[in-house]
């Protein structure tokens, strides 16, 4: 059975929890903290970071999300995410990038420092300014976004892609920290509402931090 060490926020951890529920791989969940710098977890990954997949009996250990990724599509023929011509390849691939570096530097990690970090570990209030800036860069991804889908079914094409799983781990993390201004912005939102829709989202919505409360909308299908 696989283990995936991960955090309930960590973006690119949702990210492979998709993927693995959509291709129908069993695994078992367990919580990484990772401001508690674990030597157990440093010997799985010297980085430090999640998400790991750990397979005992087969004494294999995977690291970051997207080699993780990448390995259950070489090796799981069920719901391929990688799909098409090379040129529809390498469009997923420029995407999931986009999402995994562009996306989480300029909304995920600054709503997460600001909303989670500060208020658990330092006791400090967010920085608006920062915030702000955050939110408005939230908006041009989906002013993006919406570009995208008036113009193809799915993110990079005509069929469901890592693009889309690693766009809505993302968006996910950003909207449960209220980092998410959904108004102008229909067509991604109407996006978004099918993925929440997918029981393997479900679990993603259902869960919750200790003290961090998502908005009201957060879980709603119809939202």
């Amino acid at each position: 059975m696989w283990q995936l060490y991960q955090f309930p926020l960590c973006p690119f951890s949702r990210k492979v929890r998709l993927l693995l529920s959509e291709k129908g791989v069993a695994y078992e969940l367990e919580r990484e903290n990772p401001w508690e710098g674990r030597d157990e977890f440093y010997a799985l990954n010297p980085a430090g970071r999640t998400p790991v997949l750990r397979n005992a009996e087969r004494n294999i250990t995977l690291v970051d999300s997207r080699a993780i990724c990448e390995y259950f599509e070489e090796t799981v023929d069920k719901t391929p995410m990688i799909v098409g011509t090379a040129q529809n390849r390498a469009e997923i691939r420029r995407l999931v990038a986009l999402f995994d570096e562009n996306f989480y530097n300029d909304v995920t990690l600054p709503f997460l420092n600001e909303r989670m970090k500060k208020r658990l570990f330092m006791r400090a209030p967010p920085d608006s300014q920062l915030l702000r800036s955050a939110m408005k860069l939230a908006n041009d991804h989906l002013d993006y976004m919406d570009w995208l889908i008036d113009n193809r079914p799915w993110l990079a094409g005509s069929q469901m892609s890592l693009a889309d799983l690693a766009a809505a781990a993302q968006i996910s993390v950003a909207d449960y920290l209220g980092g998410i201004d959904w108004s102008g912005h229909e067509q991604t939102r109407g996006w978004y509402s099918v993925f929440k829709s997918r029981p393997s989202f479900r679990p993603l919505l259902s869960e919750r931090m200790d003290v961090i409360k998502p908005p009201s909308h957060y879980a709603d299908v119809n939202a």
